[in-house]
């Protein structure tokens, strides 16, 4: 007998792919990808290694490195802080250590260009300042020669040369009149003193605190000036007249001394202020002896004392405190 031929089990179809559903559905797709990849791989025929030898690898390729900066060259930073210090103290006139400054250590590239200048320009109409463009960002103004530059272009070699000289007289200038350089290293203890180069090599210029004004007196009979090197203090070595309320002074300052300069005699014209010995209340100046006291009625005697000269505070306008008197009690009133 014979059997039936059995026929080529066949590779599942999609068909069968679709009436699979969840798990088995999962794994029917993986085991398609598997098939797959292992197929091309079989097909994917390799290169094969000689079987004795050394293997000879292809010459590897040279890379040129070019630097990060064209045209830079390698320069300690020290130095370029010696160059910037130089530069300020020429033309500000200072001294400065560079190493107080910054981290002096290591070096630096440095790219050598060209000193270029910022100009600006102004529009002649509307003196708007120009952008980057040529037309003014106002009044829509297209740049011409009208336009005002700054600075402002040298016409001609003498212009140029006038601007060197210009330069070089300033930084001479600076050089020569040099600020006051203050030593924060010092002691307390002691008194500092600031100094500065006289011109011309001369002496040196010291601060003495407050500037104070140089006061001369004159003799007011004959017109000689009364200097503090006379033969006698407070004597006209011309007249020998001794000074007095009369003898003009200068600058004036009669507000600060009401009563009369210090160290001053009574004169003829100004006799000075007394007051009231029994109430101490002050006469008006210049008055003549049995004048009555406006306080207790006492006449003026010799027993009265001259006030002594001296330097007096002036007393408020009353006009002006009256007017910040009322001026605060409106805020006080705005405040409530």
């Amino acid at each position: 007998m014979s059997s039936p031929a059995t026929a080529p089990a066949t590779a599942p179809g999609p068909q069968e792919g679709k009436k699979r559903k969840g798990v088995g559905k999962v794994l029917y797709h993986v085991k398609t990808v598997f098939r797959r990849g292992g197929r091309s791989k079989k097909g994917a025929a390799g290169p094969t290694a000689p079987s004795g030898g050394l293997v000879s690898q292809p010459p590897a390729a040279t890379t040129v490195v070019r630097p990060q900066y064209e045209n830079a060259t390698r320069i300690p930073r020290i130095q370029i802080h010696e160059e910037r210090a130089k530069k300020l103290g020429t033309k500000f006139g200072l001294e400065i250590k560079p190493s107080e400054w910054h981290s002096t250590e290591g070096d630096v590239l440095r790219v050598d260009k060209s000193v270029r200048m910022r100009i600006h320009r102004e529009c002649h109409k509307c003196h708007s300042a120009f952008g980057a463009g040529d037309e003014c960002p106002s009044c829509q103004h297209k740049r011409c020669k009208k336009c005002t530059r700054h600075p402002p272009k040298p016409r001609n070699e003498a212009e140029r040369q006038a601007n060197r000289e210009r330069r070089e007289a300033t930084i001479r200038r600076n050089k020569e009149n040099a600020p006051i350089i203050p030593s924060y290293d010092y002691d307390y203890a002691q008194k500092i003193i600031l100094k500065r180069p006289g011109k011309a090599g001369g002496q040196e210029l010291v601060y003495k605190g407050k500037p104070r004004m140089r006061v001369r007196r004159h003799c007011h009979e004959c017109n000689t000036l009364i200097t503090a090197h006379s033969k006698q203090a407070r004597v006209c070595d011309n007249c020998g007249h001794k000074r007095c309320a009369d003898c003009p002074r200068d600058p004036k300052a009669k507000d600060k001394y009401p009563y009369g300069y210090p160290n001053d005699e009574p004169g003829i014209t100004f006799k000075g202020v007394y007051a009231c010995h029994e109430c101490k209340k002050k006469f008006p100046a210049n008055v003549e002896d049995g004048t009555e006291c406006r306080n207790c009625s006492h006449q003026k005697c010799a027993e009265c004392p001259r006030v002594k000269p001296r330097k007096v505070d002036p007393e408020p306008d009353p006009d002006v405190m009256e007017a910040l008197r009322l001026r605060v009690q409106a805020l006080k009133m705005v405040e409530s």
